[in-house]
């Protein structure tokens, strides 16, 4: 069998446990964060995971869309965030695999999920938590908004991300410098192999 099939192979594999980990983590905060609010707290809440989700999705598609080039000058420039900038760039395929389909996917079912529970406290709260008419509707209604906007955020965000791809990784590489320096962890590692356009 290939190198290359082996690496793919474990690169599913890894994602699929990734996902696991993380769409537990996700469902376990985002029910302890909307038991015992309010409905409207728990809509904000629900705003909130969408908008994870869109942001994601953005810098997926923006570390696709970016060149490499730019970040070898500002490199040059030992500007912070250079070289991270580089690594999302060069492993573009692999970012974007995380950001859109993990986190993007991810959310879009919690979200779901989270609307559901939103929409049961609001039909409890006004007293028509059996099924009703009133429940049927606000559900509806409920569901398509968050759907609208996911669907319309991340197509906003695709032409945003295409667009700014170059400020968008750059200060996604500022944010990862900020996290390898302060938590002294290493998330990027340098490669030798540049990415080809």
């Amino acid at each position: 069998m290939k190198s290359s099939t082996i690496k793919s192979i474990n690169w599913s594999l890894a994602i699929a446990v990734i996902t696991l980990v993380l769409a537990a983590i996700f469902s376990i905060i985002s029910t302890a964060m909307l038991s015992g609010v309010s409905w409207a707290i728990g809509m904000l809440i629900v705003f909130a995971i969408v908008l994870v989700g869109v942001v994601f999705d953005i810098v997926g598609v923006a570390s696709t869309a970016a060149d490499e080039t730019p970040f070898h000058a500002m490199a040059s420039e030992r500007l912070n965030g250079a070289k991270q900038a580089i690594f999302i760039v060069r492993n573009a395929d692999r970012v974007a695999s995380f950001c859109n389909d993990v986190i993007g996917d991810i959310s879009g079912i919690v979200s779901g999920t989270a609307a559901a529970a939103v929409v049961f406290q609001l039909s409890i709260q006004f007293g028509h938590g059996d099924g009703s008419i009133f429940q049927n509707v606000v559900s509806i209604m409920f569901t398509s908004v968050v759907a609208a906007l996911t669907v319309g955020g991340k197509a906003l965000g695709k032409s945003f991300a295409i667009h700014f791809s170059t400020g968008i990784i750059y200060q996604v590489g500022r944010l990862l410098y900020f996290v390898e320096q302060t938590f002294k962890i290493k998330i990027t590692t340098s490669k030798k192999k540049r990415k080809s356009k």
